[in-house]
């Protein structure tokens, strides 16, 4: 799995849900991709930190990315960016079960 829990800090104003919905048997090889996905983002503009969670219910696997952003203009750039459809085009074909649902939270 990937690093602690996000702390809080005040500047941040987003919050980004991403729910996967993965092939049974293909967990680790997402789990593997997200988190050189998440050493990748540590390097971008407005991105904070990121953590990646599993459901542990019976199931199919479902993952769920959280991702602080100073501003949702940052999260909109790094989701329009070549490197993110690359991996997502991958995943899609290779280790998702359905297409991924985003959700934004935003902070006061």
């Amino acid at each position: 799995m990937l690093p602690n829990p996000i702390p809080h800090k005040e500047f941040l104003v987003v919050t980004i849900g991403m729910n996967y919905f993965v092939i049974p048997g293909k967990e680790q090889i997402f789990e593997d991709a997200c988190a050189k996905v998440v050493r990748t983002m540590e390097g971008i503009d407005g991105h904070d930190a990121s953590s990646l969670y599993r459901q542990v219910a019976e199931g199919d696997p479902v993952y769920l990315i959280v991702s602080r952003w100073q501003d949702e203009t940052a999260f909109n750039g790094f989701i329009a960016s070549d490197a993110f459809k690359k991996v997502t085009n991958w995943g899609a074909l290779n280790i998702l079960s359905g297409r991924p649902q985003h959700t934004t939270y935003q902070h006061d």
